[in-house]
């Protein structure tokens, strides 16, 4: 080889190097706002329950109504992306979000923070179909485990983030305030985005790949294969233990601990960092696609493992900040190699579909959680609450290896 060749390589790998990073980052800023979105109410909680006089459980609803709209926002946004390109689709989503922040700081009634809620899950519903063609498309195949990993980090970020943004300015100023703050940031990032559009450019689908895509079954052909469906149960059973952690966790851990109750936001915090440092560790394992399935399963055992601990052992009530971490870290590590187990039962030019399918598992776990975890709450069953944690993660495990199987059934010649 010639030094003139090598030298050409040597630059395309910096330039793919740096177009990589920069997707990563674009793509990732994205996710940050997307998980920021789905707790812009929840911290302001304790201010909306006295501006508007209503109950917790009214309060409750506003999130079950965000979730099933972006549920199905999310299903159907993944025909859109795989039509039109997923760029503007991302920057349709980003403005509504931006749109419902500031309509939430305005609100004088119960009612129009509902309308604005739903206008705030549309604009959700569009990330993962977009995130996830962008990353598939435009990251080198060696690099995607990283990418998944970005992706990861970026959205416990924003789930950080709100709380941590939210609430001082709350007290500083007003509830309000802090939600027009929230639709400033929101803008800021569409603007950025908008800057750097041409990062994200992807076409969207060619008369060639609509002529194949045709021949393969249709548009909705992806829907037969098992596979699909599988992903979507795995991510249903995960937003469903995250719903648990999120929500319910802490003050049962509280209560069967008798954790200080400075502590109760400590854990989930926790949680969330751990969680972000073992996605870092989880885009190495993510490196051979072979072995994401038992990634997964170590994972989400260890995590298994740890709710046991606190449901069923005890434990110090300080000590079970660093239990809530240590089943982050768990889950984090499995979280690329997650997102790597789609990917390999993605059909080709149905990127955005697949993913919005799959993904809308998420928002009708984290609909239907708060049911499930908040009656047990109610009736006092704070060991029920981390026991059936334990039994949505091992549930997890075995779906991740049911997809496994169905993909291999699914290549099985006929």
């Amino acid at each position: 080889m010639s030094s003139s060749s090598t030298l050409d390589g040597s630059a395309a790998g910096v330039v793919s190097l740096r177009h990589d990073a920069g997707v990563m980052g674009l793509v990732g800023t994205a996710h940050l706002i997307s998980h920021f979105s789905q707790l812009l109410l929840a911290p302001l909680f304790p201010w909306l329950k006295e501006e508007f006089a209503v109950s917790y459980t009214e309060l409750g609803l506003l999130m079950t109504i965000f979730f099933v709209v972006s549920s199905a926002v999310q299903a159907l946004s993944g025909f859109a992306v795989d039509r039109l390109g997923p760029r503007p689709v991302l920057f349709v989503g980003l403005g509504l979000i931006g749109v419902a922040a500031f309509g939430y700081s305005v609100s004088t009634s119960y009612w129009m923070l509902a309308g604005w809620a739903v206008v705030a899950g549309t604009g959700n519903g569009v990330f993962h179909p977009v995130n996830y063609t962008l990353l598939n498309h435009k990251v080198s195949a060696p690099r995607l485990g990283h990418a998944y990993s970005v992706h990861g980090i970026t959205g416990s970020l924003g789930w950080a983030l709100a709380p941590a943004m939210l609430v001082p300015i709350a007290l500083a100023f007003s509830w309000r305030a802090a939600m027009a703050s929230a639709g400033v940031l929101v803008f800021v990032v569409l603007a950025v985005l908008l800057l750097k559009r041409e990062t994200l450019k992807l076409p969207p689908v060619t008369p060639a790949r609509a002529h194949d895509l045709a021949a393969a079954g249709g548009s909705f052909a992806f829907l037969r294969i098992p596979s699909v469906w599988m992903c979507f149960a795995f991510f249903f059973f995960y937003a469903i233990a995250l719903g648990a952690v999120q929500a319910f966790a802490p003050e049962a851990a509280r209560q069967l601990h008798g954790m200080p109750l400075r502590l109760l936001a400590t854990s989930v915090s926790v949680y969330m960092v751990c969680s972000a440092v073992g996605m870092v560790l989880g885009g190495f394992l993510a490196a051979d696609p072979a072995r994401c399935e038992r990634v997964v399963g170590v994972g989400f055992g260890f995590a298994a493992s740890m709710a046991l601990a606190l449901g069923l052992l005890d434990v110090p009530g300080t000590l079970v900040p660093a239990l809530f971490g240590l089943m982050g870290f768990a889950t984090g590590a499995g979280a690329p190699s997650r997102d790597l187990i789609v990917k390999r039962a993605t059909p080709p030019h149905a990127t955005g579909r697949v993913y919005g399918v799959v993904y809308s598992g998420l928002d009708i776990g984290q609909a239907l959680s708060p049911l499930i975890f908040g009656s047990l709450m109610d009736h006092r069953q704070f060991q029920g609450v981390f026991l059936g944690l334990a039994l949505v993660q091992g549930v997890l495990i075995v779906s991740a290896f049911n997809v496994k199987r169905a993909r291999r059934t699914s290549l099985m010649p006929a």
